[in-house]
């Protein structure tokens, strides 16, 4: 069985990082799971380091810097996603940060896009990709 390509939203580390409740272990299920190859992009970076850095949470910084030195697939052409995500943001009604993470996933053709946003948001009106909320 290949490895699943899996695009993990800043919800997901957060979570993960943040300890006990059945989130947090859900999260850490996924992120220790070894038939999973990690996909990310800058955007994810940018919504969880700088906060942690900021305000010198060394642990948490390193546990985000750990999950992005794992990471095998990166989303890099910026100007690609985001034309994509004005589509997909207009297309389901997504809001701006959902439509990049969407459109970052689909650049790479992640088979799935892990967040934990409820089943009611609008990212789950998305069909192109598997939206799985923890």
């Amino acid at each position: 069985m290949s490895p699943k390509k899996t695009y993990i939203d800043s919800g997901v580390l957060i979570s993960a990082f943040q300890g006990i409740q059945s989130v947090s272990i859900r999260a850490n299920q996924i992120l220790n799971d070894e038939n999973r190859e990690f996909a990310s992009s800058v955007f994810v970076q940018l919504e969880v380091l700088p906060k942690a850095t900021f305000n010198k949470q060394q642990d948490e910084a390193e546990f985000y810097e750990t999950f992005f030195n794992a990471v095998i697939h990166w989303a890099t052409d910026l100007e690609q996603i985001m034309q994509d995500a004005q589509k997909i943001a207009c297309s389901y009604g997504l809001a701006a940060m959902d439509a990049i993470h969407v459109a970052a996933a689909l650049q790479i053709q992640a088979n799935q896009l892990i967040t934990t946003e409820k089943s009611t948001k609008p990212i789950h009106r998305v069909r192109k990709i598997q939206i799985i909320s923890i």
